[in-house]
């Protein structure tokens, strides 16, 4: 995320923190619980005034903390860099409830090599969704949004020029659900 963080600087203020067990350099996740509260102590710091606007982005599982929190708190929009979906890649382990739930915006960045998220589970959600939401797909990229060498050298491009395309999504959706709004908060 800490790449993403100096991509999302020239929109804004951005913050970045990382969850209690990430601190202590455990590999397991905190409880669903523990992870949202950990998000809100984090928003709280970062947003004094709630009625200012304010974007989640969260890499993976923080777009996932990040939507749990959007249901609880009142944020302008939602960012998801790779939504975990199918648990693990199991397309049996959806992760889905919450995004079934959301009435808050959300943009979705998925690349088409994310086993985590497949394009064709997605849609099948998305279509269930009440929320507003947007998807923007990185072609080739993987659940880092990450594209080959072989495949960037085939379009002539660079990661940075995919990175590029994700940044001017991100700001379409920003300008869309909060014009004159810029400060994305990352987790």
């Amino acid at each position: 995320m800490q790449q993403w963080k100096k991509h999302l600087a020239i929109l804004g203020r951005v913050e970045a923190f990382d969850y209690d067990y990430m601190r202590e350099g455990r590999k397991r996740p905190d409880p669903l619980p523990l992870l949202i509260a950990a998000h809100r102590a984090a928003l709280r710091e970062t947003r004094p005034d709630p009625a200012e606007a304010i974007f989640l982005i969260g890499k993976s599982m923080g777009g996932r903390i990040g939507c749990h929190l959007s249901l609880e708190e009142n944020v302008t929009g939602v960012i998801c860099l790779g939504y975990p979906l199918c648990g693990g890649g199991d397309r049996t382990k959806m992760r889905d409830r919450v995004l079934r739930d959301l009435k808050t915006p959300v943009l979705f960045v998925q690349g088409t090599r994310d086993s985590l998220c497949p394009l064709d589970v997605l849609g099948q959600v998305r279509a269930e969704m009440l929320a507003p939401h947007v998807l923007h797909v990185v072609e080739g990229g993987d659940h880092s949004l990450a594209v080959t060498k072989r495949a960037l050298s085939a379009i002539d491009e660079t990661q940075n020029d995919v990175d590029q395309r994700i940044l001017r999504a991100i700001r379409v959706f920003v300008a869309q659900y909060a014009p004159g709004s810029t400060e994305p908060s990352a987790s």
